[in-house]
């Protein structure tokens, strides 16, 4: 394992898309802590037509490695970070959602198998590890428990947490591959396609602190639905031209 001072020497080479709907009241909170870590070189905050003050808070941020695209309406996290990554320009990207619930402190840990040259992706498990998490909703996990599974199967990858935010890529892999799907179905999507490419996939423990409902959730039992149409409808099983 590389020493976190080797580690330290690759700082500044990671690019970190972070889209965004409505999260005015976690925005600023988020992106600073993002600006923190020694690993940050480039910040692409993609709003996706929110209605709140989210966007006037993306562009108000003083910092000349934060750009800010705005989407013309309501597109969905899929289409944010499609566009997100075009923009990328940095060694290694990473997705980052604009809540409370994911720590960019855990950057470090998450790049460490790509900085060895050992992986092209690299997947933080919610699930793997001793890490702190937030104890919420039972049905939420048997869900997130039985999708994975159901991914696993379809792409013969042994995940713990498909569904998890914390994607990080290498720059030439992530703008190698074609983001069909608008919405929360780009967890699978992207999964599927990975494994396709036949890409080095590592997976690292971390922590979690999960919000509620009342507190801004935004993904529900649809998404659940259309994650599962999407395992088989980017698996090998689906007819192809």
């Amino acid at each position: 394992m590389q020493s976190d001072n080797q580690v330290l020497a690759d700082a500044g080479r990671l690019s970190v898309v972070v889209p965004c709907y409505n999260e005015a009241a976690t925005l600023k909170l988020v992106i600073d802590r993002v600006l923190d870590s020694p690993f940050t070189g480039e910040v692409i905050i993609v709003d996706d037509g929110s209605v709140d003050d989210t966007l006037r808070i993306a562009t108000s941020i003083g910092d000349s490695r934060v750009r800010v695209l705005a989407q013309p309406r309501n597109m969905g996290k899929g289409a944010a970070l499609r566009r997100g990554f075009a923009d990328a320009t940095l060694d290694f990207v990473i997705v980052q959602d604009a809540d409370l619930e994911y720590d960019p402190a855990e950057y470090g840990r998450l790049l460490e198998p790509l900085v060895r040259g050992d992986a092209d992706v690299v997947f933080g498990s919610r699930f793997a590890g001793g890490e702190a998490h937030r104890v919420l909703y039972f049905w939420h996990s048997v869900g997130n428990k039985l999708l994975t599974t159901f991914s696993n199967a379809l792409t013969n990858l042994n995940l713990t947490d498909m569904e998890t935010c914390y994607k990080a890529f290498r720059r030439e892999v992530i703008q190698s591959i074609t983001i069909e799907e608008d919405r929360f179905g780009f967890e699978p999507e992207i999964t599927a396609k990975v494994a396709a490419l036949g890409l080095r996939v590592f997976e690292v423990g971390i922590s979690y602190n999960g919000r509620t409902y009342a507190e801004g959730k935004k993904i529900g039992w649809r998404d659940g639905v259309r994650a599962a149409y999407c395992m088989v409808r980017y698996s090998p099983l689906w007819p192809r031209k």
